[in-house]
């Protein structure tokens, strides 16, 4: 087993990162950090749970440390729930005292010796760990997944993009609340409502997308060459991102054709029989009101995307549209962040 720890352990994304590895074959967790408040206490004692399973047996009686490497013993890697400016000072020191750090925070995502990570479709770009350790002077490494949304719809363009010439990319997203924790949308602001706007999210997934369907040249990351532009929104869902999807082709195709490369697509994780993996990271819906988020955001476990309405668009010739749904916290925040850790004990 190796020895885990989880970095910002009391928030919504540092619980969900508790509950997926509380069984987890090859990890343990041995530490659990928060902030200086909750520091010294019983795990239990020290969190506000919120999830709708209770807390695992295996890390109540953890005594929960302060987020630093001087505090974390005996540990391997850690994944890290942290908030953006808190990971940007944080998690290179835990890196240059020679953990993994797997990272579901921004602050790091763009750096450009520091892999962003999709296991199923940029896996070489771990090759950019050498570069980080080699330009830092660092025994450890950080290696960051993307934004939630950037996940979901990655996932389904990496099989078009693949077999297909893309030219332009135009998403509309409506978010679930969990996205921004616990106490980030004040329920007077979304109940009854919408909120057409999530700081800094479209120009997360305009860039983030291009940046893991880029090709990696040995020594950087070139993004993809197609135009993407995104339209974030908030809506009264508890979990679960739905996004409506509409992509310009350059040339004309088959709906069939569309359809087999999404049902076919593998990947690393696949192909390795990772312990997170979904059997199939993308599974099509043929229901005209389907996916949606309460009935389709836990296929595969919560780490498949789900896609429906798949169509022609009736416009404009050599247009595609469908509509998506994927688990914001588990395969958009704190599984992705796990698989990453799974390939990197897999493969390095």
């Amino acid at each position: 087993m190796v020895n885990v720890g989880i970095l910002g352990a009391t928030g919504m994304v540092g619980q969900r990162f508790i509950q997926l590895l509380a069984d987890h074959p090859e990890f343990e967790i041995t530490a659990l950090t928060a902030s200086q408040r909750s520091a010294g206490k019983r795990y239990e004692d020290a969190v506000t749970w919120h999830l709708d399973t209770g807390i695992p047996e295996s890390v109540k009686d953890i005594t929960v440390v302060d987020t630093d490497p001087a505090e974390v013993k005996d540990v391997e890697i850690v994944f890290s729930a942290l908030p953006t400016d808190t990971a940007a000072v944080v998690e290179p020191k835990f890196a240059a005292a020679g953990m993994k750090v797997a990272s579901n925070a921004s602050a790091m995502r763009m750096e450009p010796d520091v892999p962003l990570v999709i296991p199923e479709v940029n896996p070489e770009h771990l090759e950019l760990i050498e570069t980080q350790q080699k330009n830092r002077g660092w025994d450890g490494f950080i290696v960051t997944n993307p934004n939630c949304s950037t996940i979901a719809l990655t996932l389904t363009l990496k099989p078009l993009y693949d077999q297909f010439n893309i030219k332009r990319v135009y998403v509309s997203t409506m978010q679930a609340v969990s996205g921004a924790g616990y106490n980030g949308v004040p329920s007077m602001a979304i109940v009854d409502n919408l909120v057409p706007f999530i700081g800094g999210e479209e120009e997360k997934m305009e860039s983030e997308t291009l940046h893991l369907l880029g090709e990696y040249d040995g020594e950087s990351v070139i993004p993809a060459n197609f135009g993407l532009s995104a339209s974030c929104n908030r809506v009264a869902v508890l979990d679960g991102h739905t996004e409506a999807v509409f992509i310009e082709m350059e040339d004309d195709f088959e709906l069939d054709d569309i359809k087999e490369s999404f049902t076919s697509f593998r990947g690393m994780p696949q192909k390795l029989s990772l312990h997170s993996a979904p059997e199939a990271p993308v599974v099509i819906r043929e229901e005209e009101n389907r996916p949606q988020p309460r009935m389709d955001r836990n296929t595969g476990n919560g780490m498949a995307v789900s896609v429906g309405r798949i169509r022609r668009d009736d416009v404009f010739s050599k247009s595609l549209k469908y509509i998506l749904v994927g688990h914001n916290t588990i395969r958009g925040a704190a599984g992705a962040s796990i698989l990453n850790a799974e390939l990197i004990n897999e493969i390095m």
